[in-house]
This record gives C-alpha cells, sequence and structure tokens, in this order.
C-alpha cells in the first residue's frame, strides 16, 4: 500500500463558504462529509428537480455493480478510478479486493476535501495495492505517468469515470481526455462511464434549470449532454450488454429500476 498524501494542502485549499459537489453529493447519499452550505444548495436543487437524489444513489449503486462485473466476471485485477468522491461505504477498492485481494486501485480526484480523507481510501487488502494521485481529469498526461508507478500497463485496466467528464465543459476536450486515457492502457481494458443527459426519454429536461442554479452558486460548474454526445466518448470501444442505459438499469437486478437522467455503460477495448 501506498504512503497516504499529506491532507494539509486540501485543508489549505478547502473553501467551506461555498457548496462543493463532492461534498453535496455526499449529503445526498446520506454522508456527513458536508456542511451547510452545501446543505442548503443541495436543498435547493432537490426542490427544484427532486430525481438528484435518485441520480445520487443509482450512480453509487452503478459503480458496486460494474466493479462487481468487472473483477468477478472478467477477471480485472486493476482499477484507475478518475473522479473519486469522498469515500463512502464500497468503494472500489473494497469492491474489487472482495473478490481479489491482489486487486490494484488507484484513485484520481483534485477535490481538496476528497485529499483530506484520501487515507480512507488507501486503507486496502494485505494483498493488494491503492494509491491515490490528487490531480485535475483535464491534465490525462500527469494521470497516466503516476498511475504507471503502481499499475501494470502492460496488463488490462478499467478505467472508471463515473460522474466526472460533466464537469469538462467542452464536449471536445472530454472525448480528447478518454481517447488519450484509453490509448495509453491495452487491449482488453474497460472503461466504465456515467454521465447526467438533458435527454427528455430519461426525464432530463429538469435538469436544466437545476444545473443553471448550479453554476450560479455552486461549483465547480456542470453541464448535461446528450445520449448521442455521451455515446461519442465510446468511439473505437465495445460497448457490452445492455449498451449505453440510465444507470440505474444497467445490468440491475430490479425488473423495473427507477430511471434516472444519469447515462451509464462500460465499454471493452478492443
Amino acid at each position: 500500500m501506498s504512503e497516504a498524501p499529506t491532507p494539509a494542502e486540501g485543508t489549505a485549499r478547502l473553501n467551506t463558504g461555498v457548496a462543493h459537489n463532492a461534498r453535496v453529493w455526499n449529503y445526498w447519499i446520506g454522508g456527513k462529509d458536508n456542511y451547510e452550505v452545501d446543505h442548503r444548495v443541495g436543498d435547493h436543487v432537490a426542490s427544484m428537480f427532486p430525481l438528484i437524489r435518485d441520480i445520487a444513489r443509482a450512480d453509487r449503486e452503478f459503480l458496486g455493480r460494474a466493479v462487481s462485473f468487472l473483477a468477478r466476471e472478467r477477471g480485472v485485477r486493476q482499477f484507475l478510478d478518475i473522479g473519486t468522491g469522498l469515500p463512502t461505504a464500497d468503494n472500489t477498492h473494497e469492491i474489487a479486493q472482495r473478490f481479489a485481494p491482489e486487486s490494484r486501485i488507484v484513485y484520481v480526484d483534485n477535490d481538496p476535501i476528497v485529499l483530506i480523507h484520501a487515507r480512507t481510501l488507501l486503507t486496502g487488502s494485505p494483498e493488494g495495492v491503492t494509491d491515490y494521485i490528487d490531480a485535475d481529469v483535464r491534465d490525462p498526461d500527469a494521470i497516466l505517468e503516476r498511475a504507471r508507478r503502481t499499475l501494470d500497463f502492460t496488463r488490462p485496466v478499467a478505467v472508471m469515470m463515473l460522474g466526472i467528464l460533466n464537469f469538462v465543459l467542452d464536449t471536445d476536450e472530454a472525448r480528447d481526455i478518454v481517447r488519450r486515457v484509453m490509448a495509453a492502457v491495452p487491449s482488453g481494458s474497460f472503461l466504465a462511464m456515467t454521465h447526467p443527459t438533458h435527454d427528455a426519454e430519461l426525464g432530463g429536461e429538469g435538469q436544466i434549470p437545476a444545473m443553471k442554479f448550479w453554476n450560479e452558486n455552486a461549483t465547480p460548474p456542470v453541464t448535461a449532454r446528450s445520449g448521442a454526445e455521451i455515446a461519442s466518448f465510446f468511439d473505437g470501444l465495445d460497448m457490452l450488454e445492455p449498451g449505453l442505459v440510465s444507470c440505474s438499469a444497467w445490468r440491475a437486478e430490479l425488473h423495473a429500476p427507477v430511471v434516472v437522467p444519469q447515462y451509464g455503460a462500460v465499454a471493452v477495448k478492443p
């Protein structure tokens, strides 16, 4: 297990006067690492768009199903989790190492409060390895360079990008980030992604005014995209069944899960 980063830098960067996505998301899923400003903004967004709490829970449940599937059914033993968020129950390393204790996981985030809690993320199995990189998704070269210290890029890697590309407002830039990351991993690697949508068929129209309020009152700014735009992030990859669907429905055990306007998919690099 790698030595945990010091939380001092995260403490210095922490701004508790403005609502922040990681803390509000943590609040929506019932966590305790949040502040009054996060409650106020989170409650207002939820009053405008009540599905947001369902989205938060569905996204977290997608993580559990995707990591379990990749570790158990596809034999993946390496995970690069970009846009980790605050630690809660059943983080990526806990799920993966439950099936395969030797699994190696690298978390990536540049949120100061996530850095403060990074030591929790680094508590893995004795047989495996967990590491944390304090880096921005917009700098994939730095992420890949540091991830190579822990992961073997000659063997398949599952790249997890859950609810992160919606903070990259330019679609071409977001597409280029995915392309560069997936170009660095070998054939047989996977991309798991979730992303909010404004598509009407998933009930996403209500996200538009809620995101406008968010962008005026919280940080970082966020955007929704169409299903076609999100599908383009998987160009060159083979999407697994059931394809690009509401993340709540992706390999869900329930026959009729609550449909949320957040797409989810897993694809393999041929």
